[in-house]
């Protein structure tokens, strides 16, 4: 059932119906009732969220004098926090529940683990990344 959550995100995109179905047991489901936060920004990246059941507002202190800006609204599909599987810097905004909220989530350290017993998947993940960076370099020369 995850592994078909999983199989949406664009990193993921290039694993095997077997592959997701394993780093799906590395994940677990969560809930948030509305009003809680899933995360701040400045904290520490502790992992992957991927929204399966109700929406939240993701928003962003830019200037530390003025109130957080809100970004944007992300639902069932949506995914949070991905590059925090592969760097260590804090999180860019901070993520709260604005109804009750069900997630998958797939922590840093559970992540890295996976990656260490299946290091083949790390390869296909680079080419996903780099299939990325090769398309925002173009757009940043048009």
């Amino acid at each position: 059932m995850n592994e078909d959550i999983l199989a949406r995100v664009e990193l993921f995109s290039t694993l095997s119906p077997k592959e997701l179905k394993d780093l799906a047991k590395s994940g677990q489901e969560r809930t948030y009732p509305a009003g809680s936060v899933l995360f701040k920004q400045g904290d520490a990246g502790s992992g992957l969220y991927i929204i399966k059941s109700g929406k939240v507002r993701i928003e962003q202190a830019i200037h530390p004098d003025r109130a957080e800006e809100t970004l944007g609204t992300a639902g069932p599909g949506d995914v949070l926090g991905e590059m925090a599987l592969l760097d260590d810097l804090p999180r860019s905004a901070s993520v709260t529940a604005e109804e009750d909220v069900t997630a998958f989530l797939l922590p840093v350290w559970e992540f890295r683990n996976f990656l260490r017993s299946h290091p083949d998947i790390a390869l296909k993940m680079l080419a996903v990344l780099s299939r990325r960076l090769r398309k925002a370099e173009s757009r940043s020369h048009d």
